[in-house]
């Protein structure tokens, strides 16, 4: 493992009130002794001093000072690398940063590489890797619900879950391993049934953590949104309402959107990738027809489809025709226009297309509170709680997870065919082995390269 001293700027690079300069590694507090001075513009020897302390003063690159800095010593192992680390506070201008990072490597740091001082956590065992990657998705969270899960996942829910499935899998490999060994003094007799009732709340647990996906995704991507309806129902009305601004082209004439309009909108903690489409119906106009069969496309592969009836006309076949495509899909219906008098009765629509209707005005802004809560309802199932509930939200977990389910279920068709304990074993060991791979343990090289390179400089 590396242990030379690396360095980088831990914040954003531009003009600000405050920079940061990270340095980690066995030299690290020599790199910092060598360019630091006290207030008194004299040189002091900052490995002698006590760990976690701020000391004022001054970056010198030779005799010239560069920077008023605060800087913070942190001695292994407690420090965030496990390593001594340092960090230099100072003035938030590009050219000045850059300037001190310059000036540490010149005195025996070299430039750190992406998430470089996160692998080191990780690398020297202060971090599981499943708590490494949560770094990353807190920096990228983009809602308030990932940003929960990504904060609970670094304190370690989803790595507890994970290592009390392996004790649970390991105590029954041991036990296996142990009868074969010895088998006058441990006996098998009644063990497949007893290994089959021990299996059966495993089983359980890892389909909850599998079943946990769809919601972890949707909190971490956010949620894939189509707006349908026929032309001058009022999408891109009720688009321009959600954004909070004039996106979209709003005019009285019909199918005015002739192609899909892809925007991310944020709402009270909920993530939305929306796709405003052409307005469906029937068309002789190839540019139109074109747009309509994007967003019959766009619609197929969404995660919720918003569907906005022009409450001022009478339904016809083409609403028809956008009722069949939505039943048994996760959809919400709109009566848009409540403002103007209606020509459809809500109750008539929802026995028609089998989903509840809100009311809403997309031109008076009224009704969005209650669709933004229809959205918590069809997605989170009501509060999300993450002091118990784990979610899933990485893709190489549910990948392990799903191999993991499929070597439990095979430990159990061994069970049920009678074969010999030694079988049982071989599975266990892979389940046991696949859930490592969630938490860092016995995983390649070129995978745990590949996953720090992701993160950003500084990091």
């Amino acid at each position: 493992m590396k242990t030379d001293t690396i360095a980088a700027i831990a914040t954003g690079m531009s003009n600000s009130g405050i920079g940061i300069v990270r340095i980690s590694g066995d030299d690290a507090l020599q790199v910092i002794s060598r360019i630091y001075r006290n207030k008194k513009g004299e040189p002091k020897n900052l490995s002698q001093v006590k760990s976690h302390t701020i000391h004022y003063g001054y970056i010198y690159d030779g005799e010239e000072r560069l920077d008023e800095v605060l800087v913070m010593i942190m001695k292994g192992p407690n420090s965030y690398t496990a390593e001594d680390t340092v960090e230099i506070d100072c003035h938030g201008g590009v050219f000045i940063v850059k300037k001190i990072l310059e000036t540490v490597i010149r005195n025996g740091a070299r430039t750190a590489e992406p998430g470089e001082f996160t692998k080191r956590a990780f690398l020297n065992g202060r971090i599981d890797l499943a708590q490494a990657e949560a770094v990353a998705d807190v920096i990228q969270s983009t809602n308030e619900y990932a940003l929960k899960s990504s904060v609970s996942q670094l304190a370690g829910s989803v790595s507890r879950k994970i290592r009390e499935l392996r004790e649970k899998i390991l105590y029954e490999i041991a036990f296996i391993e142990s009868a074969l060994d010895d088998p006058e003094h441990i006996s098998l007799d009644g063990y497949p049934e007893r290994l089959l009732a021990a299996l059966e709340p495993m089983v359980k647990q890892v389909e909850r953590l599998l079943a946990s996906c769809d919601d972890g995704r949707v909190m971490s991507e956010g949620i894939k949104t189509v707006i349908l309806g026929k032309p001058n129902a009022g999408k891109s009305s009720l688009m321009n309402v959600l954004l909070g601004e004039e996106r979209a082209i709003v005019t009285e004439i019909a199918g005015t959107t002739r192609d899909t309009l892809e925007e991310h909108i944020y709402l009270q903690g909920i993530s939305l990738n929306v796709v405003d489409t052409a307005g469906i119906r029937d068309t002789e106009d190839i540019v139109e027809k074109i747009g309509v069969e994007r967003a019959m496309k766009a619609a197929e592969d969404a995660d919720l489809i918003i569907y906005v009836v022009d409450g001022s006309r009478a339904l016809d076949e083409n609403d028809k025709e956008i009722m069949e495509f939505i039943r048994g899909r996760r959809a919400i219906v709109l009566l848009n226009k409540t403002d103007l008098k209606l020509a459809v009765d809500k109750d008539e629509l929802e026995n028609a297309c089998g989903h509840a209707v809100i009311p809403i005005s997309a031109k008076e802004e009224q009704g969005i509170e209650a669709l933004e809560e229809e959205i918590k309802r069809l997605f989170y199932h009501g509060k999300i709680s993450f002091n118990e509930q784990v979610y899933i939200t990485n893709v190489r977990h549910k990948e392990a997870l799903e191999q993991t389910l499929d070597s439990l279920k095979m430990v159990k068709q061994s069970v049920s065919d009678g074969m010999p304990e030694d079988f049982y074993s071989i599975d266990l060991m892979n389940a046991y082995e696949q859930l490592g791979k969630i938490l860092g343990e016995a995983v390649e090289d070129d995978l745990v390269n590949e996953i720090f390179s992701k993160f950003c400089m500084g990091k």
